[in-house]
């Protein structure tokens, strides 16, 4: 028979909870209405991230985590390459709520990026839900920070920044200039016309080769500058340019995480595009000899320039790459310091006898490594700076030279061959920057975690 004692204390266990009971969840009442608002607007926050280049992966967790956040889960999300699909089924009900949204088109503008991710950390936060759809819409609103000419204009700058870590002289930078100009306004004419991005990808190759293919002409001009003009380094730099919007990064990464239609689809754009440069530059090499301004395929690769040229080379390609994406100076500032690391481990690679793959692989890990964790302190989205810090390592002229040695080769089998290997050297320093920068934003997610923990704790014990 139980004592009045332990009588006492059951009935008080009764009304009063013990401090070993399990806490209870406010759990918000959300009607289906209410529901559809919330996944309307977690879906056009991840469909515009997903335009401006965000990977799938980063899109997904973003769309998990403001639907959350106003009280919706479980969603289940669905990123293809083109479309965007959110479920939320809750229990108890006969059929879920779904929504769709087609993505139409890639435009990288890593300002809106940078936007959208200040607005989910308020979201998190607990900004409230009238709040945060009046400033989505705005943000999905903005228009690109830079007008056409600061556009080509940086893109011309780019094609510059190749010709410096080339060493080229004052002649070589103007023609490079000129060439990519020329080409990025081609190119910026047929995307107001509406031609699709492979012909644009075409024409622009044509005119940069076309233009490359009338410098050994300014010799005959008697300019000193002129007398040792390689119109090999012009048209390397416009290459690098015409590949510069190419998402090898984001390729891979959906790859890796597993999102196979979306990595497949990015894949396929990116074989697509530099088969059209590949198509530009054969018809802009084969117009140049019909009218007599056929070049003389290299022997041995194109000889960088001194060292201090090459870091300058860097520091000005992604500046131009920072700009042309609509990057504001934080991005900019950020994007300069990641390339010089990127082509620090690059050179220090290449110094040590090490194939340039290995040297690019190596260069594109530590930038993305150490980008991703200024990513998380300065706000920044990481495939931004990440874009920048690798395009300096692109191998735009050995693309050129295996092209060039293809054209010229005729019936010289072994010429054909050493094309052939060129441009398969090509594509596996091109393979080599998306691996090593993956395996940089992979290792140092679970770095950028720990560092967001340890600062937490810190402002913990501070308050």
């Amino acid at each position: 028979m139980p004592t009045p004692n332990r009588l006492l204390s059951s009935l008080r266990g009764l009304v009063h909870a013990g401090p070993d009971a399990a806490a209870t969840e406010m759990l918000p009442v959300v009607d289906d209405a209410l529901t559809v608002k919330i996944l309307d607007l977690a879906i056009r926050i991840g469909e515009t991230m997903l335009v401006a280049g965000a990977p799938a992966s980063e899109v997904t967790l973003t769309i998990v985590r403001v639907a959350g956040a106003y009280g919706v889960k479980p969603v289940s999300v669905d990123v293809t390459y083109n479309s965007i699909t959110v479920a939320h089924h809750r229990t108890g009900t006969d059929r879920p709520i779904t929504l769709m949204r087609v993505v139409r088109g890639a435009v990288p503008d890593h300002t809106k990026l940078q936007l959208l991710q200040a607005l989910v950390a308020e979201i998190a936060a607990g900004l409230p839900l009238e709040d945060a759809l009046e400033r989505a819409r705005r943000i999905r609103r903005t228009p690109f920070r830079y007008g056409p000419l600061v556009v080509v204009s940086a893109q011309a700058l780019l094609a510059v920044g190749v010709a410096v870590m080339f060493g080229g002289n004052w002649l070589v930078l103007t023609m490079s200039f000129v060439a990519a100009a020329l080409a990025a306004v081609t190119q910026f004419a047929l995307a107001k016309a509406s031609v699709p991005y492979f012909f644009s990808q075409i024409a622009g190759a044509f005119v940069l080769t076309l233009v490359a293919a009338t410098a050994p002409l300014l010799a005959a001009t008697g300019w000193e500058a002129a007398a040792g003009l390689r119109p090999s380094v012009i048209v390397a730099a416009g290459i690098v340019l015409m590949l510069a919007g190419l998402t090898v990064v984001g390729a891979a990464q959906d790859a890796i995480d597993g999102f196979a239609l979306t990595a497949m689809g990015r894949i396929l754009e990116l074989t697509t595009n530099t088969l059209g440069v590949v198509v530009g530059i054969l018809a802009g090499l084969e117009a140049a000899r019909v009218l007599g301004l056929g070049m003389a395929a290299p022997s041995d690769a194109l000889p960088l320039g001194p060292v201090p040229l090459q870091f300058a080379g860097a520091a000005l390609i992604a500046i131009a790459v920072a700009v042309f994406n609509g990057a504001g100076i934080r991005i900019v500032v950020v994007s300069v310091v990641l390339s010089l690391i990127g082509w620090a481990g690059y050179s220090a690679v290449v110094a040590a006898g090490l194939d340039p793959a290995a040297g690019a692989a190596v260069g594109a890990f530590a930038a993305s490594l150490v980008g991703i964790l200024l990513a998380f302190r300065l706000h920044v989205p990481s495939v931004a700076i990440t874009t920048a810090a690798i395009l300096p390592m692109v191998p735009g002229a050995a693309v050129f030279r295996g092209l060039l040695t293809v054209v010229e080769s005729g019936d010289d089998t072994t010429a054909l061959l050493t094309g052939a290997g060129t441009l398969a050297a090509a594509a596996t320093i091109g393979a080599a920057l998306a691996v090593g920068a993956s395996l940089g934003i992979y290792l140092g997610q679970p770095m950028r975690a720990s560092l967001d923990s340890v600062l937490r704790s810190r402002a913990r014990l501070r308050g």
